[in-house]
C-alpha cells in the first residue's frame, strides 16, 4: 500500500509537466512555412525529386524491354 502511494506521488509531478509543456505551442510550424513562403520551394524540390525518379525508372524499363526483346 505505501508503495502505490509513493508511485503516485512520483507520478503527480511528471503529469503536470507534461501538461505544462503541451501548453507552450505558440505557432503550428505549417504557419510558419507558409509566412515565409518555404513550404512552396519544399513542394517543388518534392516535386522535382520524384519526377526525376519517375523519369528514371522510365528509362530503365524502356532499356530491359529492348534487352529482353534482343534475347528472345
Amino acid at each position: 500500500m505505501r508503495n502505490k502511494i509513493y508511485g503516485l506521488l512520483l507520478m503527480l509531478p511528471a503529469l503536470l509537466l507534461s501538461a505544462s509543456i503541451f501548453a507552450q505551442v505558440n505557432e503550428p510550424s505549417e504557419t510558419f512555412m507558409r509566412s515565409n513562403g518555404k513550404i512552396y520551394v519544399v513542394v517543388a524540390i518534392c516535386i522535382t525529386i520524384l519526377t526525376g525518379l519517375f523519369l528514371y525508372v522510365a528509362s530503365i524499363d524502356r532499356k530491359i524491354g529492348r534487352i529482353e526483346k534482343e534475347n528472345l
